[in-house]
């Protein structure tokens, strides 16, 4: 199955982490995982609102092998209560999701629980919950999120300024023509979607965010 990780091997992967990809289940999914993960992805989220529980269970399954074989990260979006069934590293969810702290007390303390957030309200809020990273965003508005306006690069900046004591993840609108831009405001980790899931050579597509984040951060 490849790599396990536990607790504090969770945590120091989480710390290094650069790039998080977010997908739904697909076609020939083990291979787009598989490839995202070989060419620089460190975390992937399984984010599907369509699926059944079984079969959510079964992508889940397949999603977490090939992230695992390539020692990324397993998240699940928004279903707490399917984590250990799908053998997920930890779960993230949103505002109207459960709540961080319901997460904890179902998964324990040797899993991860992440935490969307789209204000400065949110951003204060999260600062006591019980979560090991936050998202940042959605910089632009974006057709995963529909309805929520962008919150622009100065939100970024600000949760560069509060967040000094956990990872936080900037997501909506990363791409390699605005990353850099992003990385300006204060980001050092990124959430990506589109610009992976729509590529016509998602593994080449990871190749050229690694490669930037990379020259950005490893100079």
């Amino acid at each position: 199955m490849g790599v396990q990780h536990d607790g504090p091997r969770r945590r120091t992967r989480l710390d290094a982490a650069r790039l998080y990809l977010c997908t739904p289940a697909r076609p020939a999914l083990a291979e787009f995982v598989g490839a995202a993960c070989e060419a620089g992805v460190d975390v992937v989220q399984l984010r599907d609102k369509v699926l059944a529980d079984d079969a959510l269970v079964e992508a889940a399954a397949v999603t977490r092998d090939a992230a695992h074989a390539h020692d990324a990260l397993f998240i699940l979006n928004d279903r707490p209560d399917l984590v250990d069934a799908c053998g997920a590293d930890g779960v993230h969810v949103g505002q109207e999701d459960a709540s961080p702290a319901e997460c904890r007390a179902l998964l324990g303390d040797d899993l991860l629980v992440g935490l969307s957030t789209h204000s400065s309200r949110e951003l204060t809020a999260s600062l006591t919950e019980p979560v090991d990273y936050i998202s940042v965003g959605p910089v632009e508005p974006t057709p995963t999120k529909p309805g929520r306006p962008g919150t622009g690069l100065g939100y970024v900046t600000e949760a560069a300024l509060v967040c000094s004591h956990r990872p936080f993840f900037v997501t909506g609108g990363v791409s390699p023509a605005t990353l850099a831009d992003i990385a300006a405001a204060g980001a050092t980790r990124f959430v990506v979607v589109r610009a992976v899931t729509e590529a016509p050579d998602p593994a080449s597509a990871v190749r050229q965010l690694r490669k930037l984040i990379d020259s950005l951060f490893l100079a």
